[in-house]
């Protein structure tokens, strides 16, 4: 290739306060640089230095230029984001709302899924490291409830899903209610006590509300309600709640939950209540208990046959605590 003289267009000073060259100015150093000239050769061409034709040939181009990195607006409230963020198991949206309302910082949802990241990366690779507690039988039975609208007598209504499983054998109760007051959980606990034949040593709960009457998160100390300390002493079991904000220690219950809504439930439709129970009755005893568990890699009547029955507490003739729900037919519902 022939040497030519390249005229030289004029530099500009970067916001910086650098000398920066033009753009064609770069286009030729990376041209002449294909070409095989070295970076002491091309500086000469173009009357620079050879570290700036280095450092251009490096970046591949142009330098974008970079704005002063602004003040986080979110500076100091890292500890205050991290809580929300566990609070809200991870819904950054929600956090946001509260960001606004309680601290008074207004911020894109973009800006605080950036904050929380970091976060969110550690919950899941807390998650991955987490290995599964296995309950030794007869020691926990887990306990909650879901809300699902059922098509009952041609009429769309709430239905109160209790679920309930035994920690080890992952033996499944259910039971539907109107309502989840208190004597709803009463009465899902002494049926499941009922079906199981015996009662576990402790029950976990999601500190509801009609159960658990405060829980600290800071001390862990939990202050149970009158009644469920009368019934648990009744009963003989100890009442147990989940962390605040870490309802993943029950997790059990929770896709057990998710299982009878997606699987006893949707898509069916019943004539009356009394046809509503009865199936999730059928379910429970025909589908739930005697599939394989995707866990335990068992069915959990089998597991519960041979490995659970026999540590729990015998009933005795205990009679039921007094206070069990009694169910009135729905309106809507045809008898």
């Amino acid at each position: 290739m022939n040497e030519e003289r390249i005229t030289e267009g004029s530099s500009w000073i970067d916001p910086r306060g650098q000398v920066m060259k033009t753009p064609d100015d770069v286009a030729e150093m990376l041209r002449l640089r294909a070409c095989g000239w070295g970076l002491k050769r091309i500086a000469r061409q173009l009357g620079c230095s050879h570290h700036t034709v280095k450092d251009y040939v490096t970046a591949g181009g142009v330098k974008p230029f970079k704005s002063p990195e602004r003040a986080k607006r979110l500076h100091g409230l890292e500890g205050w984001l991290r809580e929300r963020f566990i609070r809200h198991r991870g819904n950054a949206d929600v956090v946001r709302q509260d960001l606004l309302a309680e601290q008074g910082v207004a911020v894109s949802r973009r800006t605080l899924q950036r904050a929380v990241q970091p976060y969110r990366q550690a919950l899941k690779a807390e998650a991955l490291a987490t290995t599964r507690f296995e309950t030794p039988p007869g020691r926990q039975l887990q306990i909650d409830f879901g809300e699902r609208l059922v098509e009952i007598g041609g009429v769309k209504i709430k239905a109160f899903v209790f679920v309930a499983t035994l920690g080890h054998s992952r033996r499944l109760h259910v039971r539907a209610f109107r309502a989840e007051k208190q004597e709803h959980w009463f009465a899902g606990l002494e049926s499941a006590f009922t079906t199981f034949g015996g009662v576990p040593e402790e029950v976990l709960m999601d500190n509801p509300r009609a159960l658990v009457a405060r829980h600290d998160a800071v001390s862990r100390s939990v202050q149970f309600n009158d009644k469920l300390i009368a019934f648990a002493k009744h009963w003989g079991f100890r009442p147990r709640a989940c962390a605040p904000y870490r309802a993943r220690t029950k997790g059990k219950t929770e896709s057990g939950v998710g299982y009878v809504k997606k699987n006893a439930i949707a898509g069916h439709s019943f004539a009356s209540w009394e046809a509503f129970e009865a199936h999730l009755a059928e379910w429970e005893r025909e589908v739930a208990n005697v599939r394989i568990h995707g866990t335990t890699g068992e069915a959990p009547i089998a597991r519960f046959a041979r490995d659970e029955a026999h540590r729990l507490k015998p009933l005795g003739g205990q009679l039921s605590a007094p206070r069990q729900a009694k169910e009135r037919p729905h309106q809507g519902a045809r008898r």
